[in-house]
């Protein structure tokens, strides 16, 4: 009798000692994703869907991708931020450089370029300057690569960007905010109310840009991913289909924009959607685009 009293001991002993490391194993904790820089937001790796099948023919085919965790800037740079880097440094943008640049005109509904018109005044010299809080414009990709690299970031990928639009999920709503422009009669972005080019009923508070964060943030903590303005991104413009294969750009190769802008309508090219592209010349400045930049995270 004492000979099997002990071996139940040993077999309880055994399973409680089992049961315990099984407990550790489920109880420890995941390590902390790192602490993003000031003024940026961790973003989650991942495999992430990149298109739509309910989009434009630029937005297919849909794919999948891996992406590897990023910082994010939480909003497009801002007229304020873009000044320190000029007075730093001296820089001259191309828009600067060239004269002018594109201004949409709300009555002719028509684009134009526009003699004086600069980051600093992005409607023409004769129009308000640009707030302080609001996103930097008319400023070409190569404007925005050069503060990014002075700032020791760089431009997000176009793939880094949906997929910190979708919130890090490999799936997710047509908004980084949701199914719906508007929630609870709330705006949830900046872009056009009426009848493009018609007429723009404004309803959203702002005719052309708002300072960045009006409208809330995202589930990771970013602003202005929809609406707002458009930003340039690193890639080269180019069908998905042609994605991975070798790439030669020449004199009018065209640089990806990514998040839809003010001027957005539905109608047109409702781009304020998460897999909405749009593209533009490297030297182009815009009075609808600007940028955010990104930065390398630690693998998790």
């Amino acid at each position: 009798m004492r000979g099997g009293a002990s071996k139940r001991t040993v077999v309880v002993l055994f399973a409680l000692i089992i049961a315990t490391m099984g407990g550790c194993r489920q109880s420890r904790a995941l390590p902390a994703p790192p602490a993003p820089p000031p003024g940026m937001a961790y973003i989650p790796g991942g495999r992430t869907r990149i298109g739509s099948v309910e989009g434009l023919p630029q937005e297919q085919p849909v794919f999948t991708a891996d992406v590897k965790p990023f910082f994010l800037d939480i909003h497009p740079v801002t007229v304020a931020q873009y000044r320190t880097f000029v007075e730093a440094t001296g820089y001259v943008t191309q828009a600067e450089t060239l004269g002018d640049s594109a201004v949409f005109d709300f009555i002719t509904g028509e684009w134009s370029l526009v003699k004086g018109a600069t980051w600093r005044h992005p409607f023409g010299p004769d129009q308000p300057a640009a707030p302080d809080d609001h996103p930097v414009t008319q400023v070409s990709w190569n404007d925005a690569a050069a503060y990014c690299e002075w700032a020791g970031k760089r431009l997000p990928t176009e793939i880094e960007w949906e997929h910190a639009a979708r919130n890090a999920k490999n799936s997710g709503p047509m908004y980084a905010w949701g199914d719906s422009l508007i929630l609870n009669g709330r705006h949830m972005a900046n872009t056009w109310q009426g009848q493009f080019p018609k007429f723009n009923t404004a309803a959203d508070g702002y005719l052309t840009t708002s300072p960045v964060g009006a409208f809330g943030a995202t589930p990771l903590g970013l602003t202005d991913m929809g609406g707002n303005v458009w930003e340039w991104v690193d890639d080269w413009f180019r069908p998905y289909t042609e994605r991975g294969k070798p790439y030669h750009p020449g004199p009018e190769s065209e640089r990806v924009q990514r998040g839809g802008s003010f001027l957005c309508d539905p109608s047109v090219c409702h781009g304020y959607r998460v897999s909405a592209r749009m593209k533009s010349t490297p030297e182009t400045g815009l009075c609808h685009t600007g940028f955010r930049c990104a930065r390398d995270a630690p693998v998790e």
